[in-house]
């Protein structure tokens, strides 16, 4: 029985979400091109207007080095709409994109606001991107400070000292 769900308004189904998982996973089996065009195959079989084609075909340009090819397709997904699961990995990428095209200053003004909307699993992938793109706007202070917060939250000792180091990189050492 092929199971169908919706997802902004977009039907798809669990075989379909299946086999782009097994693609992902199989990542390193496959040349540039090929992956590529076994993405482009399955991206053709969802409608032409799809979020979601238009992020995995994103996706697929940013993991095989394409960042300027990925960038118009990480808006149209998000444009189009996303569930929230791949919304954020999609403004995650598409910051990293920007970043790797030289426009490090909209990539920082993304993530920030993206710290801004709600917490969840990739709250650390948030921080990791924004630091990078922090490095690259000239505020490596605040880069270190950010990766080093992040990084306390994980630590089974010196949590409180670390973080409080991390805030002094930003504020100044105190008297």
């Amino acid at each position: 029985m092929d199971r169908r769900r919706m997802m902004m308004g977009e039907t798809y189904n669990e075989e379909w979400e299946r086999r782009v998982s097994e693609l992902w996973d199989s990542f390193d089996n496959y040349s540039e091109k090929q992956f590529l065009a076994k993405m482009e195959e399955l991206a053709a079989e969802l409608p032409a207007d799809s979020a979601v084609a238009a992020f995995e075909r994103a996706s697929s340009f940013d993991s095989t080095g394409h960042s300027d090819l990925a960038v118009p397709l990480y808006r149209q997904a998000l444009e189009l709409g996303l569930n929230e699961d791949r919304r954020r990995q999609a403004v995650i990428q598409l910051a990293s994109s920007l970043r790797n095209i030289g426009q490090a200053l909209e990539s920082v003004a993304l993530l920030t606001a993206e710290q801004n909307a709600g917490s969840d699993d990739l709250d650390d992938a948030v921080s990791a991107f924004l630091a990078l793109a922090l490095v690259d706007t000239g505020r490596e202070r605040e880069a270190v400070s950010l990766a080093l917060t992040a990084l306390s939250r994980h630590l089974t000792r010196y949590q409180r000292s670390l973080a409080n180091y991390a805030q002094e990189l930003i504020d100044g050492p105190s008297s």
